[in-house]
């Protein structure tokens, strides 16, 4: 039942620049846009349903092959270190009660801003270029949210697989109390502001798609053609685009493949090593 656990798989397609150089965190320069292809984008478990053939952590971006680092947990500990600043309120009202506000404009972008020595915020910016006048760097594709910060930026990285822990979390506490509910997301490693995301779109896709959720108990995540199953592609449907307006990062817009692999079309090239 993976979209019980309420997976944001969010439909993004890449904006035309997604950041370059320092704003990416590197030296070089990173592509700008990755193209559909063959094969997909992630890192595939035996629960995905493709193979390393179909599905893997590169992409063909303007003409050459980007790859996705590795991160090390040196990497994993630099990003816990920093601290936001300004640290995000909870969610502490259903999202999904409200009409899904329009998306921002494509070349949108959030920008990581250090402030102090271990200390930074975030802000949206309308274009890369934008963030690089303000001496930001670009963390992720898309408007700054509650799950934008560095610490569920490490959870990314760190649990590939969110489907079986936050399925887990769900089925634990269905119609229980949600502190405790959120409690559970919160020993997965998110904030507090960004388990309260992952809690409110949890509850939206089991009354929007229990049935198809149900039938796809056991499904693998992919589809043989590399489609989503029906179960995912009805939490995409129904709860992505509220997760996406109110979480800000995702896997796809910060360019961290996990289990669930995607085109590349909807995959932003960015490497996250933060000074």
């Amino acid at each position: 039942m993976p979209a019980l656990l309420a997976l944001p798989t969010l439909l993004l397609a890449c904006p035309s620049s997604p950041g370059t150089g320092d704003s990416a965190g590197v030296d070089d320069v990173l592509p700008e846009t990755c193209e559909d292809g063959d094969t997909l984008f992630g890192r595939p478990s035996e629960a995905t349903g493709l193979s390393d053939a179909e599905c893997g952590p590169a992409c063909a971006c303007e003409g050459e092959t980007w790859t996705a680092p590795e991160y090390d947990d040196a990497d994993i500990a630099a990003l816990r270190a920093w601290q936001l600043s300004a640290p995000y309120a909870p969610v502490l009202e259903d999202p999904y009660q409200a009409a899904a506000p329009d998306p921002l404009p494509a070349d949108t972008v959030c920008g990581f801003v250090a402030d102090d020595d271990q200390h930074y915020h975030l802000s949206t910016f309308d274009s890369a270029a934008d963030a690089d006048a303000a001496g930001a760097r670009v963390t992720h594709t898309g408007g700054c949210g509650v799950c934008s910060t560095l610490e569920d930026l490490a959870v990314y990285m760190t649990q590939l697989d969110l489907t079986d822990p936050v399925r887990a979390c769900g089925l634990e506490h269905m119609g229980g109390d949600p502190d405790e509910h959120v409690a559970c997301l919160e020993a997965l490693g998110f904030t507090t502001p960004c388990a309260w995301i992952w809690y409110w779109n949890t509850l939206n896709t089991q009354d929007q798609c229990l049935s198809e959720c149900l039938a796809a108990l056991s499904s693998p995540y992919n589809e043989p053609d590399g489609s989503l199953n029906p179960c995912l592609q009805c939490d995409e449907d129904h709860s992505g685009p509220v997760f996406k307006a109110v979480a800000g990062r995702t896997r796809r817009n910060t360019g961290v493949p996990n289990t669930i692999c995607r085109p590349c079309g909807e995959v932003t090239p960015l490497v996250h090593r933060y000074p």
